[in-house]
C-alpha cells in the first residue's frame, strides 16, 4: 500500500536578486570620487598685451598665404606674451590679480611697433611663425613682472623674453613662408591675465583681468616763462648778422 505522498515545502529564502542599480556619478556615494585633471587643478596663466583687431586684421591677411599642416591663430587671440606661468596655484589668482594691478600703476602706456617674421627655434626646423615686436620699455615691463612672479613663489617658463606675436603653430609638414616685413604697430593701453584652455583646435584664452597702464608717458613740458625765453633767444639769433 502506498503512502501518503510528501509535499516539499515551501522555500521561504528569498532569491537573490541581482543588483541593477546603475554606478554612481561622481561625487555620488554610491560611484568612484571624481578625478580632477592636473590642467584644472593647476591653471595655465599668462600676462600678455593683446593685439587690437585693427593690426590683427593684418596680420591674418599674411596668414592666408600659409599651406599644408600650418595651424593659424585665430585673430582675436593675437597677443605678445610677457610672462607665460604653467602651473599656478588657484589659492594665489588674487594675488596675480593685485601683482598685474601694481605693477601697471607707475607703467606708462608703450608704442609697439611690428617688425619681420621669423620661425622658432629656428629656420631650420621651424614650429612656431611669428612677428617681431618692438618698443621702448617693454623689456623693462617684462623683466619687472618675472621679479615681481618670483617673490610671489610663481614659477614662469625659463625661456628668455623675447618679445613676438605667434602666427601659426606646425602641426606635420608643411612649407615655410616666405619673410614678411610691417610697417604698423599699436599703443598698448593694458595688460591682460590670461587663462589658456587646451582644445584640439588650439588653445583658447579667457580673459580674467585687465590693468590699465597708467603711468605718465615721459615728456618734457615746459612752462610759459620757458617756453618765452626760447622764443626770445630763436629771435635774438635771427638778428645777428
Amino acid at each position: 500500500m502506498t503512502g501518503p505522498r510528501r509535499t516539499s515545502k515551501p522555500d521561504t529564502k528569498k532569491a537573490g536578486k541581482a543588483d541593477t542599480r546603475k554606478p554612481g556619478k561622481p561625487g555620488n556615494r554610491n560611484g568612484p570620487p571624481q578625478e580632477v585633471s592636473s590642467h584644472e587643478a593647476r591653471p595655465r596663466l599668462f600676462y600678455a598685451l593683446k593685439v587690437p583687431p585693427e593690426v590683427a586684421e593684418q596680420l591674418a591677411l599674411v596668414q592666408k598665404d600659409l599651406r599644408g599642416n600650418w595651424r593659424s591663430v585665430r585673430a582675436d587671440q593675437l597677443h605678445v606674451t610677457l610672462a607665460y606661468l604653467p602651473g599656478v596655484d588657484p589659492t594665489k589668482l588674487d594675488a596675480l590679480k593685485k601683482l598685474g594691478d601694481t605693477l601697471t600703476l607707475d607703467t606708462p602706456p608703450l608704442g609697439l611697433k611690428l617688425r619681420g617674421t621669423g620661425y622658432f627655434p629656428n629656420e631650420g626646423s621651424p614650429r612656431v611663425w611669428f612677428v617681431k615686436v618692438e618698443a621702448e620699455g617693454l623689456e623693462d615691463l617684462a623683466a619687472r613682472l618675472r621679479v615681481d612672479l618670483a617673490e610671489l613663489g610663481v614659477e614662469t617658463d625659463n625661456a628668455g623674453f623675447k618679445a613676438h606675436i605667434t602666427l601659426a603653430r606646425k602641426k606635420g609638414a608643411a612649407p615655410r613662408v616666405p619673410p614678411r616685413l610691417f610697417e604698423t604697430g599699436w599703443d598698448a593701453g593694458a595688460v591682460t591675465l590670461y587663462r589658456s584652455h587646451l582644445q584640439k583646435t588650439g588653445p583658447i584664452y579667457e580673459n580674467l583681468a585687465m590693468f590699465k597702464l597708467r603711468g605718465e608717458l615721459r615728456a618734457t613740458i615746459m612752462s610759459s616763462t620757458e617756453s618765452e625765453a626760447i622764443g626770445t633767444a630763436a629771435l635774438n639769433l635771427e638778428d645777428t648778422p
